[in-house]
């Protein structure tokens, strides 16, 4: 990756990751939890959340983690709800940091529609596009029900009781399906969960800002 492009999307990866991992911490602390916080993970420090070689990877490949932040649901009121809407809190945050950043793109783009790319505005612009995107796509792939997702959880939160089997089995083999798919992809170059996650970028990109 070149140096410019580096440069440009770095800072909305590192916001995404960031908020994204403070909107779990925040909302198990919340929910009557503060494992989190004792970890010092209730925090809008990059460096808190960042995963060395999960951020390297994002970086590389385009897949990477940051730090999963330390839930104990014995803590919480109800654990089943809590864990639901801890789970749910990441990709709803990198939901409203899409919208913001559509509609900040949508300001930008209307106050200089012919700004030069290398602009000071023109590269807030992208800037403010990229932010859109890795948001959306974030969000979106975070809440695909497979562990250790975010979405396998939100799943177990509202399946009821009886399916309790079934959801464990989904956590056992869950990482390994997921790593089979990413593999998948990168072989084929027919990707599965691009297929699933890119017409929902797509729509939230036209709705948010218009592209």
């Amino acid at each position: 990756m070149q140096l410019e492009n580096l440069i440009l999307i770095a800072p909305p990866i590192l916001l995404a990751l960031t908020f994204h991992e403070y909107s779990h911490a925040y909302i198990a602390h919340r929910f009557g939890d503060d494992t989190a916080q004792k970890y010092g993970r209730l925090s809008l420090n990059p460096l808190r959340h960042l995963d060395p070689l999960g951020t390297i990877m994002i970086f590389l490949v385009q897949f990477g983690w940051a730090k999963p932040v330390p839930v104990n649901p014995y803590n919480l009121r109800n654990p089943k709800r809590g864990m639901l809407w801890i789970s749910a809190a990441g990709p709803l945050s990198n939901m409203l940091l899409a919208l913001g950043s559509g509609l900040l793109f949508r300001f930008l783009s209307d106050v200089a529609p012919v700004a030069q790319r290398n602009s000071t505005l023109g590269l807030l612009v992208l800037m403010a596009f990229l932010s859109l995107k890795i948001n959306l796509a974030l969000a979106v792939f975070n809440i695909l029900p497979i562990a250790p997702l975010d979405g396998s959880k939100i799943l177990f939160g509202l399946l009821p009781p009886r399916y309790g089997q079934m959801v464990l089995t989904l956590e056992r083999y869950g990482p390994f399906i997921l790593i089979g798919l990413i593999i998948l992809g990168r072989v084929t170059e027919i990707s599965i969960l691009g297929g699933l996650i890119w017409p929902f970028v797509d729509f939230f990109s036209k709705l948010f800002a218009g592209i």
